[in-house]
């Protein structure tokens, strides 16, 4: 029994892994382009970014997972058997994509105002000297304000990268099968409580992990002194 428990809570971690990774991956590039379009002189399409962050900061994950999962069969009156079907894949898969778009949504608005933030602090000279250098655009972003700002957003960056492995947890409303969901499953088929906690210290030993990986990172940026 242990090492049935043990497995089918490993398979669950593994799901909660792949969401991270999937989350971070699109979230982040994702996110530059979020902000650059928020920080643009063309006020229309400013005005309709900061209203999409405002939107999705403002309302729960849950949520939005709920809706994007609604979305085919009420919009266009496809449903999710039928998308499973044309793909020759299983529900379970198709929600496990549901629950990757609602996260890499939720996480490029959170990103991007990271990241503008980041951007618009360092300050104005830094701009005009490289540009009295002759650097390119380019040149100026990549090799003079991309340093400054990985080191400004990285401490705010790790808190959220954090939060998303926490957030993995709600998934399971839409029946994705994480770490968490497994150790439920656990719990009623075996009438055992421990599932629970081993739960817990996966989730521990993967944010300490994180947490260790951070701080390294911030220790090799200690050169730029902002």
């Amino acid at each position: 029994m242990f090492e049935t428990i043990t497995r089918d809570l490993l398979t669950g971690f593994g799901l909660t892994i792949l969401l991270f990774t999937i989350t971070l991956v699109v979230a982040i590039p994702l996110g530059l382009i979020v902000a650059s379009c928020s920080m643009t002189r063309f006020k229309p399409l400013r005005w309709l970014t900061r209203a999409f962050v405002w939107v999705i900061r403002g309302t729960p994950l849950m949520l939005q997972i709920l809706v994007i999962s609604f979305i085919p069969s009420t919009v266009f009156n496809v449903m999710n058997k039928q998308i499973a079907l044309f793909f020759n894949t299983s529900m379970a898969n198709v929600n496990f994509i549901f629950v990757c778009i609602a996260f890499a949504i939720n996480y490029a608005a959170y990103f991007s105002e990271i990241f503008r933030g980041g951007i618009e602090s360092v300050p104005r000279g830094q701009y005009e000297a490289a540009q009295v250098l002759g650097m390119t655009k380019a040149q100026t972003f990549f090799r003079v304000v991309l340093p400054q700002v990985v080191k400004r957003v990285l401490a705010p960056m790790s808190n959220e990268v954090i939060t998303l492995v926490k957030d993995t947890s709600l998934a399971r409303i839409i029946g994705v099968v994480e770490i968490i969901m497994s150790a439920e499953i656990a719990v009623n088929r075996y009438v055992l409580i421990w599932p629970l906690f081993y739960a817990g210290a996966f989730y521990l030993v993967f944010n300490g992990a994180l947490t260790v990986l951070f701080s390294f990172a911030e220790k090799k940026l200690d050169y730029y002194k902002v």
